[in-house]
């Protein structure tokens, strides 16, 4: 399997790919080709790991971590992804709960997977590589994680200061020495677009053998397919119907993931991402104009991107706006809607949803009537308790916290705040 960049840079196979993160172009790498596969292929497959071997498996040719493919996976299916079905009356619908992971969030599954490659990969303690990753909230903390204590490896995080909720910041900031946790003072934007200076800079390159592992890295958008492809399958066996997804998006990671494993021919349904008042895909979607502006802040922080940089990666599989109309919708959710839904999963379905998880519940209830007869599986993207201060008055409740988030939220936590430009970035790493 060989991997080539969206601008036209390549072909590498999938270890350089995990290694660079990003191409020498400038570009985000995709398979030269996808599987195909059928719903009886994965007969034998009862669990999401052995989903996962089946689906993954082709994307290691010429890899040298072929050998260790079920190891890897071991350590990435660590805890448990269920499709909880909601009680509503005359309708199929259920929630993909992928936030059981170390930080209570989806973002647990593809940078457990990425760490358990690259720590294979590389590991060299005398020349450690270092894990660049712009996060609005929840990716740093997953990434932070998966790499902690890991030798040869080093994590460079860089938040949004201001614009996380505090717990998600505690999350970012309190691990061993290998992570180094840097406060931009600017938007979620700003992070990405250092990563990526810093990235296509040789000499810092060279210096600190970067990698990236956000998710324009081909190692977190691969895993994050298996669980789609799970849910999916099993939704087809019991019902004999394709569910179709709606999806909390924000750098369009996620999303692009589902649409991935729908093209390689898993039985999914009609794809909807739900966004907040972010509205660049929606916008694109509407006018056919692709133009990236600064975002805004809003109760779905971790969404709140502006320029979500997989949009490169979809034109690139499924076509322009025209195109893309045809396969997928879009929905546009506004912060006084979240808070209306989250207060509506409560009395309805007796479960607090997080800001994120909210825009799928919303988007959901509001698709028309010949929509909502369709199987849907709603994707639940983190814990509600990382975001206590806006849910909990909402649901006037108190929301438990689950074991592993208490346990970070004990330890000490200590972050370094930059200016959003390299030189800053450049004297952080060297100083720490």
């Amino acid at each position: 399997m060989k991997y080539v960049s969206t601008r036209g840079a390549g072909p590498v196979n999938l270890d350089e790919a995990l290694r660079k993160g990003i191409a020498s172009d400038g570009g985000l790498f995709l398979p030269s080709r996808l599987p195909a596969f059928g719903p009886d292929d994965f007969n034998a497959a009862s669990d999401i790991r052995a989903v996962a071997s089946i689906l993954l498996r082709p994307f290691f040719e010429g890899s040298e971590l072929v050998s260790d493919i079920e190891q890897i996976l071991a350590e990435t299916y660590s805890f448990p992804i269920p499709a909880t079905p909601l009680p509503v009356a005359d309708s199929n619908v259920s929630m993909l709960e992928l936030y059981h992971g170390p930080t209570a969030a989806f973002k647990d599954v593809g940078a457990a997977f990425l760490a358990a490659c690259l720590s294979r990969l590389e590991g060299d303690v005398d020349a450690p590589l270092t894990i660049l990753v712009a996060t609005s909230g929840d990716t740093g903390g997953a990434v932070a994680a998966a790499f902690d204590h890991r030798p040869g490896m080093r994590v460079a995080v860089l938040f949004p200061d201001g614009r996380v909720s505090k717990r998600q910041e505690h999350q970012l900031c309190c691990w061993s020495e290998n992570v180094l946790s840097l406060k931009v003072q600017g938007a979620f934007d700003d992070c990405q677009a250092l990563v990526k200076a810093a990235m296509a800079d040789s000499k810092l390159s060279s210096t600190y053998r970067f990698s990236s592992a956000n998710s324009i890295n081909i190692g977190r958008l691969l895993p994050q397919s298996t669980y789609y492809a799970d849910a999916s399958l099993r939704h087809f066996r019991r019902t004999g119907t394709k569910p179709g997804f709606i999806i909390p998006t924000g750098n369009l990671g996620n999303g692009f993931a589902c649409v991935m494993a729908r093209a390689m021919g898993l039985p999914i349904g009609p794809i909807v991402f739900a966004t907040n008042s972010n509205r660049t895909i929606a916008d694109y979607f509407e006018s056919n104009e692709w133009s990236p502006r600064e975002s805004l802040q809003t109760l779905a922080s971790a969404m709140d991107v502006g320029d979500p940089s997989n949009m490169e990666r979809l034109r690139e599989l499924s076509g322009d706006a025209n195109a893309l109309r045809k396969q997928l919708a879009v929905t546009s959710v506004s912060d006084e809607q979240i808070k209306a839904a989250i207060r509506q999963d409560f009395a309805q379905f007796g479960i607090a949803t997080c800001p994120h998880t909210a825009t799928a519940t919303h988007t959901w209830r509001h698709l028309d009537p010949d929509a909502r007869r369709q199987d849907w599986i709603l994707v639940a993207t983190a814990h509600p308790a990382k975001f206590e201060t806006i849910v909990e008055p909402l649901i006037e409740e108190s929301v438990p916290l689950p074991a592993g988030l208490a346990d970070l939220l004990s330890r000490p936590a200590s972050a370094i705040s930059i200016q959003p430009d390299i030189t800053s970035l450049a004297a952080a790493l060297t100083d720490n």
